[in-house]
């Protein structure tokens, strides 16, 4: 697969959420609706805490 999952702490209310690290839009909060991740072309820019990253299955 080409990109991993990783999840994202958002920074104002400390939900968790999973993004693919690869994303191809904005990724936003589903809780407060900051925005998590902004596709670059590549590797997203996650300007916020990453918890993990998920492994592939």
């Amino acid at each position: 697969m080409a990109g991993d999952f990783i999840r994202v702490k958002c920074n104002d209310c400390e939900n968790e959420q999973i993004v693919f690290g690869n994303a191809s839009t904005t990724v936003n909060c589903a809780v407060c609706g900051t925005t998590l991740a902004t596709p670059t072309g590549g590797q997203a820019e996650i300007p916020h805490d990453i918890v993990e990253t998920v492994d592939a299955r």
